[in-house]
Formats: structure tokens, sequence, C-alpha cells
């Protein structure tokens, strides 16, 4: 059987319970990987790390992605689709139940150390789930199907900051920098000790929620897959499929698109909090900072939204992903030269420096990108569509390593100023770094315009 009659048949298959469970899991997968952006500044304080310490967070859970791509690719072809979702989701598990030991002895280390086995378990369900929302539909709305997905993702990375907030740090006002750096040596290790142990049993009851879910996944009606009917690819050794994979233009220039674009869209939802903490953005609860990376969750929901009633009835994927580059040049430029002293008024929140708010609308601009670059990437692999997802999960190293070139660049501007006796707040370096993201907003403009149509490296 061909791949186009394989998909042909999936396509006439009811898409509404395995979207319903795709659905369940993107919200799931949206928690657990929203939840770094609070956590920095909390391990900032808790561990007592510089800041670009701090950014150690976000490269433990998203290097797992680049590590395990490909051998979660592997894990994938020995059992299967569903039964991959499904060991994804124990390793998730898994990963937040050694929070438990790492606050106990409040050791960062440890800390990454559970990061990195949930990168690992959202890799391996990254890798099965994806191919699964390109297939069960037509192609050309492939975009506005993730898009729904991503609603669920982005949904709970809005609502995993509040939670956090509301059962960790809400009394963090007890916990400021200064009202710490006044204790003696014990009085300081006791309450910093009682900051750490308050993310037990999050962590805990999380753990067990997704075990919970990994056995329902198991006995669902997912449907299983195979893009590789004809046994063209399944008789190739794994390097072999890759190096088969890497002439496939569309794809790797979607892969270096992907991992530009989440440098950018980790960015613009880790670094918000640190940066509205810089800004003085405390609010009455002391914590208000913790929750704004739900600011850049709204903004990312709101452009799903419009994927979904746009796409494809009004506006191409490809038009999407266009826009959503160009968007992003904008805002970038506008948050490098606009004063952080210019404030907004929103209603029922603090005043709020302009640039927070654009920082915060990069969401939108990234909110259309990883639906169309799948898709588009994906395009005429055939039984590669498998390696091809775990190749393009790889990309997803953008999100480790901008972060911490983010840290330094803060830490080096702002230590700068500090020397130099300049305002932190006039040009900080948590404002001026945000350049690094420019190449980003270039590239996905690029592809969108010109590199997703190349089919040989040939010009």
């Amino acid at each position: 059987m061909s791949y186009n009659e394989n998909v042909l048949q999936i396509e006439k298959r009811s898409a509404i319970i395995p979207m319903i469970i795709l659905t369940a899991l993107f919200f799931i997968l949206g928690f657990v990987t929203w939840l770094n952006g609070p956590l920095i500044p909390f391990f900032e304080l808790a561990c007592e790390l510089t800041s670009s310490q701090a950014y150690f967070v976000t490269f433990a859970f998203y290097i797992a992605y680049f590590v395990m791509a490909i051998p979660s690719s592997w894990v994938i072809e020995k059992v299967g689709y569903k039964n991959g979702i499904s060991l994804g989701l124990l390793i998730i598990a898994a990963g937040a139940f050694v929070f438990y030991p790492a606050a106990e002895s409040r050791t960062f280390i440890l800390f990454l150390i559970a990061l990195f086995v949930m990168g690992t378990g959202l890799a391996i369900l990254q890798t099965a789930s994806n191919p699964y929302v390109v297939v069960i539909g037509p192609r050309e709305s492939a975009a506005a199907r993730i898009s729904v997905l991503g609603i669920a993702n982005k949904l709970a990375g809005f609502v995993a900051p509040i939670v956090l907030t509301a059962l960790v740090l809400s009394n963090m006002q007890e916990f400021t920098a200064d009202k710490i750096a006044v204790l003696d040596a014990a009085s300081k290790s006791n309450a910093l000790d009682a900051l750490a142990l308050q993310l037990q049993r999050p962590y805990l009851y999380m753990g067990l929620i997704i075990m919970i879910l990994a056995l329902l996944v198991k006995f669902s009606p997912l449907p299983e897959i195979d893009l590789d009917e004809d046994g063209n690819v399944s008789d190739l050794s794994i390097f072999k499929q890759v190096k088969n994979a890497f002439k496939r233009p569309q794809l790797v220039l979607g892969v270096i698109t992907l991992m530009l674009y989440l440098a950018a869209e980790v960015l613009a939802g880790d670094s918000i909090g640190g940066f509205g903490k810089q800004l003085g953005v405390y609010g009455d609860d002391g914590s208000f900072y913790l929750k704004l990376t739900s600011f850049t969750m709204s903004a990312m929901v709101v452009g799903y939204v419009l994927g979904i009633t746009l796409i494809p009835k009004y506006v191409s994927q490809v038009t999407a992903l266009k826009i959503s580059g160009l968007l992003g040049i904008i805002l970038v430029v506008l948050i490098v030269v606009i004063s952080p002293t210019i404030m907004i008024q929103l209603p029922g929140i603090p005043n709020l420096p302009l640039v927070i708010l654009l920082v915060a609308l990069l969401g939108l601009a990234n909110a259309l990108c990883w639906p169309a670059i799948w898709p588009m990437a994906l395009e005429d692999l055939g039984g590669y569509t498998k390696i091809g997802s775990a190749i393009l999960i790889m990309g997803i190293i953008g999100g480790a390593i901008f972060p911490l070139f983010y840290g330094m660049i803060t830490e080096n501007i702002n230590e700068a100023n500090i020397l130099n006796g300049t305002q932190a707040i006039s040009k900080s370096g948590n404002q001026m770094a945000y350049l690094i993201v420019l190449p980003s907003y270039l590239m996905i403009l690029f592809y969108a315009v010109k590199g997703h149509k190349y089919r040989s490296w040939k010009i």
C-alpha cells in the first residue's frame, strides 16, 4: 500500500477521538513545559544562583529533546506510536517524582536531572504524537489542527504559572532577595529550605496524574499508524534513514527554522518573568512577576484561535508563517528601542512597562510557527515522516541554548551598567539581549517565502 493510500485510509476514520486524546496530551505537555518560566527566578533565589546559572533550567529541559530525539524514533520503531505516547508519559512522571528528593536536599543538580528526565519523556511524546496530527486529516488543514492542540498547550501555559504561584509561591513576599539577604546563615538556610520544600507536593501530584493518563492512553481507542506499510524505509538502519532524510532540503531548513523559532518562543515565555522582576514589576503579593509567563501564553492562544479561524479557508499556512516572521521582526526592534520607563495601564493589573507587553506579544508572532513549520517540513517525506519528525524534535535544542546566551548577555551588560554607575532600568541587559532572536524571525520569513519549496540541494 502506498503512502498516499495509507493517509487516505486514515483520513476516512473519525478524527474526533484521536483529537480529544491528543488535545489532553498537549495540555499536559504545555503544563509541564511552561512551568519552567516561573521556576527560573524561583531557583535563582532558592538555590542561590546567578541569573545566568538559573537559565540552566531551560538548558537541562530542552537539551533532552536534542539528545533523545533520534533514540525516541528508535523506541517508537520498536513499540509503536501509541505505546510510545504511553512510555513518554511514564518517563515524564518519573522526572516529576525526582523533584521530591531534589527539593528535600535543595540541590540544583538534582532539579536539573529531574528536568532532563521530563524533557526525555516529552521528546518521545512529541515524536510519537505530532505525526498523528498531520495524517488524521487533509495535509492542507494540518496547521489548523495543530492550532487546536496549540490552544490546549498554551492554555496550559497560561494556567501553569498561576497554579504554581497559588500552590507554591503565594507567600513569595516573605522570601524576597532583600529579606533573605539580612538573615544570618542558619536562618537563611532554613528559609530557603522551606521555600524549596514547597515544590514537593505539586510535582508529586503531577507525576501521579500523568501516570494515570499513561494508562488511559494505553487502553484507549487511539489507532496505531504506519507511515511505511510498503517497507521502503523500515528495513533501513536508523543512520541510513537519517542520511536519506537529510537529502530533503525542506526538512533540513525546517529543522533550522524550528530551532530558531523555539529560541524565540522559549525566551518570550521564560525570560519575561526575570525581565519584569528586573524592572520592578512585583505587585502587592511580591510574586506578580512570576505570572508574567501567562501574558505570553495568552498572546499565543489568541494566535492559535486566529489560526483555527483563518487557516486554510482565508489564509494559507504559508502566508500565516510570513506574517509571523514580519511581526516578530517588528516587535524585537520595538522591544530594544523603547524606553522601559514608559508605562501602560491594563484593567485589573499593576502598571506595566510597555516593553514587557511587547515581549508578551512575541507570543502572538510565535503562535502559528510550530503549526505551519511541521507540515511544511514533513511534506513529501513519505516513509521518512517518522525519522523526519525525530529530526525536527532535535530542533528544539534552540530552547536550550539561546536562553543561556540570553542569561550571559543580560548578566554582562547589567554588571557593566553597575560598574559604570548607569541606572539599570535604562537599556538594561535584559532588554538589549532580545536582539539575539532577531535572526529567528528573519529565518522564519525566509522559510515561509522560499525555504519550504526546495526539494533538491541543486539550485
